[in-house]
């Protein structure tokens, strides 16, 4: 049975505190049919009581308090969601992924949670943004982005996954792969079947602008899926333009959308 489509809740996080329930039923309402959670600690029982209510599937959840002193605690509420996909999606510099070193020390960072997270029965993920994709490396040590040559280079991201545990899960946010310099649909195929989640958005491909609804920018969203098959398809805004209805509007695109591409 194919999973359901999800929705990364940081896409709709002004909303959430305005009206958290009457949010995630909107949500469920436009055919979403699971969410991904990115305030771990902030009142997972409520937050499962609602999302098991409207028949929502929690796909998995962001966590950057793993990276803290205690990730135990994180991790207990990672299971009360009812997932075993724990993401950490930020927190690390973004200078560690600019060298080896840096690189060798993020894999002995997510590695040792990974051993953390075995015995609660978890798995632990990592999220890109643009710093682990514009950094490239040849065999003698680092080099810099530009021209022809180096743009064959592999990025920091595949580097990383050479040195990760098998059981650190990588999770592609798609748009600021692009953004970072990546032919997305080949990243993801050489990463292979590490990568569990897809982050889907779309845009003109730039840092600062805001992204549109999925299959209304530049992003070549059908080779993507096509490129990880069995991954989580999860939409993801980091801004719109527009006020909270633009938003749910661009949403129901996304969703409209993606729901063709299944049906083709």
């Amino acid at each position: 049975m194919p999973r359901p489509l999800s929705v990364q809740l940081y896409t709709v996080r002004d909303q959430l505190v305005a009206d958290r329930e009457g949010t995630l039923r909107r949500l469920a309402g436009l055919g979403y049919g699971a969410v991904e959670a990115y305030d771990v600690l902030g009142d997972p029982k409520g937050l499962r009581r609602i999302v098991d209510d409207l028949g929502l599937t929690v796909s998995g959840t962001h966590a950057v308090q793993l990276l803290g002193p205690e990730p135990g605690p994180v991790l207990d509420a990672v299971a009360i969601l009812g997932t075993d996909l724990a993401i950490v999606p930020a927190g690390i510099p973004p200078e560690e992924f600019t060298s080896r070193d840096g690189l060798a020390r993020t894999a002995d960072r997510l590695n040792s949670l990974a051993d953390v997270a075995r015995r609660h029965g978890i798995r632990i993920g990592y999220h890109n943004h643009w710093w682990e994709i514009e950094p490239r490396f040849d065999d003698e040590g680092d080099k810099g982005g530009g021209d022809d040559a180096e743009a064959a280079l592999p990025h920091a991201v595949d580097v990383l996954a050479q040195l990760l545990d098998p059981a650190v899960l990588l999770e592609i946010d798609t748009y600021w792969a692009a953004v970072g310099g990546a032919d997305v649909p080949a990243l993801l195929r050489r990463l292979g079947d590490r990568v569990r989640a897809l982050h889907l958005k779309d845009g003109p491909g730039t840092k600062e602008d805001p992204n549109v609804a999925v299959g209304g920018g530049t992003m070549p969203v059908p080779e993507i899926l096509a490129a990880a098959p069995d991954a989580w398809r999860i939409v993801e805004f980091d801004s719109c333009a527009g006020d909270a209805d633009a938003l749910f509007d661009e949403l129901a695109a996304s969703r409209t959308y993606l729901a063709s591409l299944a049906a083709a």
